[in-house]
């Protein structure tokens, strides 16, 4: 039966909608107020990004008895620790929206699929290819994972600003995390000719793209898995991240602040699906 005006508000009333749930689950997963967020953000799975933001920038970490840390510049850009793993990319990228941020950037880190990419090498993301799984809950799975175009040229730029080069293509995004010794699985990459393989740059576009969030990534090459020495290890990551960590997070944070500082829009595809047949 049809509610009537009256009924409807009282539902309303007495029922969270999805904005509500996501301003309150991200205070909740974070331990901070949404006024403590700025409206550019930096999303990562690791702590030492954090750390390094946070001395960079001399701004203190919050939740840090939280699921997911933050840490905000004076000038408004935010760096998030939202954990590892396609869900956990789901998550943030869903309770953004109670933000809705102008930019979101995700620092991650990813696995080489070709010879010539190699570990200290940066990979800025053209697409992602949705092996996950979660972002199928999203939207169909023949829908293409793609970043923001104006995002991903402002990090373009501030790369060459740092006299470095990077790589384009497409990443894999997969929920499994122990494959490299899978050889059917590894025939399957090398056939679809993807760049490399993380767990979340799909998800991060995909989800992004449906809550109508602007998103980009732009990964640092830790390992080279499909050679049986290039498996990452507990000590083969200490030394990537001694020899190349800091200037990913610091291009990261020069990117969004060329960004807020110029104050472009990096919305630059509008999908017609109010006008469909």
């Amino acid at each position: 039966m049809e509610m009537t005006p009256r009924k409807d508000r009282m539902y309303r009333r007495n029922h969270l909608d999805k904005l509500d749930i996501a301003k309150d689950w991200l205070k909740r997963y974070t331990g901070s107020e949404l006024s403590s967020f700025g409206n550019h953000i930096l999303i990562t799975n690791f702590k030492q990004y954090m750390n390094l933001f946070s001395e960079t920038e001399n701004v203190p970490i919050l939740g840090l008895d939280s699921p997911m840390q933050v840490a905000t510049s004076k000038d408004g850009i935010t760096m998030i620790n939202f954990g590892i793993g396609s869900p956990n990319a789901a998550l943030i990228m869903d309770l953004l929206t109670a933000i809705m941020p102008k930019a979101v950037l995700f620092l991650g880190k990813c696995g080489s699929l070709k010879k010539n990419i190699k570990v200290g090498d940066l990979i800025l993301p053209i697409a992602g290819i949705r092996g996950e799984g979660t972002s199928d809950d999203y939207a169909d799975p023949k829908m293409p994972s793609l970043p923001s175009f104006r995002l991903q040229r402002a990090v373009s730029s501030t790369i060459i600003n740092f006299n470095k080069d990077y790589y384009t293509g497409t990443v894999y995004s997969t929920n499994r995390r122990l494959w490299e010794t899978d050889s059917e699985f590894k025939n399957y990459l090398t056939k679809l000719r993807a760049t490399a393989i993380d767990m979340e740059t799909a998800t991060v576009f995909i989800v992004g793209f449906m809550n109508n969030i602007p998103r980009g990534a732009l990964l640092l090459v830790s390992d080279e898995p499909m050679t049986p020495d290039g498996i990452k290890t507990s000590e083969s990551d200490k030394k990537v991240s001694s020899h190349f960590v800091e200037q990913h997070v610091q291009i990261g944070i020069d990117s969004l602040r060329e960004l807020k500082d110029s104050g472009e829009s990096v919305k630059h595809l509008k999908f017609a699906t109010d006008n469909s047949f």
